[in-house]
């Protein structure tokens, strides 16, 4: 009875005084986002579909003559390695995301790859390109992204090959070294990020430079399906810092266009 009891107040305590259930609520609101990702068939086929439109565009710009060596650029994360566990891991423990906690996870080595990636990165080895992979990874990361690549067998997984972030997450350097020597014929990725700085460049709307670059998708520019975050959601924050994960989620709904 006594123990009935202590379960009745509990329950009267945190239905009376709500902050206490927020605090029982995971850290950001992508429970849903991460169980797509992980369950739905729709992600795998829509990532079979942006690998298949790869291979179909890279034989057709194959027939072009040009004589400099070619390449196809990947970004890493949701591109080629499937990262979902770590955001399911901070949704079962309650916790915001952690440089830390990712580092933990990445230097685990033990990611899935994203369902086409390999075949596809495979096939492009096997026509003379090379692959460039060009991720926000830290530079402490390396060892443990070649491990984790090369568990899968994928092509140019060396130093020579994987060009993380060193002073700033703006990928365009990092491009343009590859294109100073090769003739980069495809840019995959998750995120507007991976194929131009245009997309998210101050005083650029993000719809307009995609309508206006809309012929390139699915032809020179490859996304890859990727619920759980990205650059995108800067914009729902108004440029605001240090917001806490309760004002995120406000921020968020107030964004929400309804009927």
């Amino acid at each position: 009875m006594k123990l009935f009891q202590i379960y009745l107040w509990v329950f009267v305590l945190f239905c009376t005084y709500p902050a206490l259930c927020i605090a029982q609520q995971p850290s950001r609101d992508y429970t849903n986002a991460v169980l797509w990702q992980q369950r739905s068939g729709e992600y795998r086929a829509l990532c079979f579909q942006a690998y298949n439109a790869a291979r179909f565009s890279l034989d057709q710009k194959l027939k072009r003559v040009d004589s400099r060596p070619k390449a196809v650029i990947v970004d890493i994360d949701e591109t080629v390695l499937d990262n979902s566990p770590s955001s399911g891991e901070d949704i079962l423990r309650n916790r915001s995301f952690s440089l830390d906690e990712w580092k933990r996870w990445t230097g685990l080595a033990q990611a899935d790859t994203v369902p086409g990636a390999p075949s596809f990165l495979k096939y492009a080895a096997s026509v003379g390109l090379e692959v460039f992979y060009v991720s926000n990874r830290d530079p402490s990361e390396m060892d443990a992204t070649i491990k984790n690549l090369r568990y899968f067998d994928l092509p140019d997984a060396d130093t020579a090959h994987i060009l993380l972030r060193s002073d700033v997450s703006n990928k365009e350097r990092r491009r343009n070294l590859v294109s100073e020597t090769h003739e980069v014929l495809l840019l995959v990725g998750d995120n507007l990020s991976d194929f131009s700085t245009v997309f998210y460049q101050e005083g650029k709307e993000t719809f307009d430079e995609v309508n206006r670059l809309g012929f390139l998708f699915g032809v020179s520019f490859i996304v890859l399906p990727n619920p759980m975050y990205g650059d995108w959601e800067q914009e729902l924050y108004e440029g605001k810092r240090n917001l806490t994960d309760e004002e995120k989620a406000e921020m968020r709904k107030k964004k929400i266009i309804g009927f």
